[in-house]
């Protein structure tokens, strides 16, 4: 193959990557070009193994990416939540093991934010994208002891947000239905009936769309936030929506009169909603079509 075929044959690889270290569509999109630009500069007779250089010339960029993200969520406004992947809510399932919904769920990713930048790098490159330590310690500089430490650590940080059930797709797309007709007629008994006790609702607007601040906890307040919403906004009992798959989740993207915005629902072993997740900065939704 010439220098263009490899890369290209790596592109999805180092994509999947950024985006699992960055959570962001657009940043993950920028590391695949600039690790592009790189190897073209690259005396490429030199590289015994291209994948691998790849792969560690990305995750390098994404470590670099960061420093200066961990400075900017110190003063984002509101809860954060990564940019939304969107399929379609017929599409098929991916079989690639570097496409399986857990490895970008919004609980899975969220998860990754809480370790350091070399723990997720470690996590990422062991556990998704199934590298060996000596692979792993030379992309990172780092002596193979050592990253076994930082994986050992990881797991245990993200064990629990991977999904130990899954529903069947049918069941859930039904649940989002109805789980929304509820929330539009502001139907307190409705929404209890489908959320767990314990439910979490996170509502990223980035200061830039109105959005809770801080978390939701508890069935009980969410019901309270979503009935206030359906009584204070008039349009949002007639926006549009259609169902989707966002970040491996039964879905939706809705349209209100500010612009798109994305849902994503995490249910339980019940088939109850468990997690509400609602993208509402206009930042991160401008690779959604509507």
């Amino acid at each position: 193959m010439n220098d263009v075929e490899t890369f290209e044959a790596q592109r999805g690889r180092l994509r999947r990557l950024a985006y699992r270290m960055l959570g962001s569509v657009a940043e993950a999109e920028d590391v695949v070009q600039d690790a592009w630009l790189r190897w073209r500069r690259t005396d490429q007779a030199q590289i015994t193994d291209p994948a691998a250089w790849l792969v560690r010339t990305a995750t390098r960029l994404c470590l670099d990416r960061l420093k200066s993200a961990r400075a900017r969520r110190e003063v984002y406004v509101g809860a954060w939540l990564p940019e939304p992947l969107v399929e379609a809510a017929g599409a098929a399932p991916a079989e690639s093991a570097d496409e399986r919904a857990e490895d970008v769920s919004v609980a899975f990713l969220l998860a990754l934010e809480r370790l350091s930048p070399l723990e997720r790098a470690v996590f990422l490159l062991r556990e998704v994208f199934d590298q060996d330590y000596g692979r792993i310690a030379a992309a990172l500089d780092r002596s193979e002891a050592a990253c076994r430490q930082l994986a050992a650590r990881a797991k245990a940080h993200v064990r629990e947000a991977r999904p130990r059930f899954e529903v069947e797709r049918a069941n859930a797309d039904r649940m989002v239905a109805a789980f929304m007709q509820a929330a539009r007629d502001g139907d307190p008994s409705q929404l209890a009936a489908m959320l767990a006790d314990d439910a979490v609702l996170i509502s990223d607007g980035g200061g830039k769309r109105s959005a809770a601040l801080n978390p939701i906890f508890g069935a009980a307040k969410i019901i309270r936030f979503l009935t206030g919403i359906s009584r204070k906004y008039a349009y949002y009992r007639t926006a549009q929506y259609h169902p989707a798959r966002v970040n491996g989740l039964p879905g939706l993207v809705m349209t209100d009169p500010d612009g798109p915005q994305t849902i994503a629902f995490d249910l339980d072993a019940a088939g109850r909603v468990c997690g509400v997740y609602i993208v509402r900065n206009p930042d991160k939704l401008g690779h959604i079509g509507v």
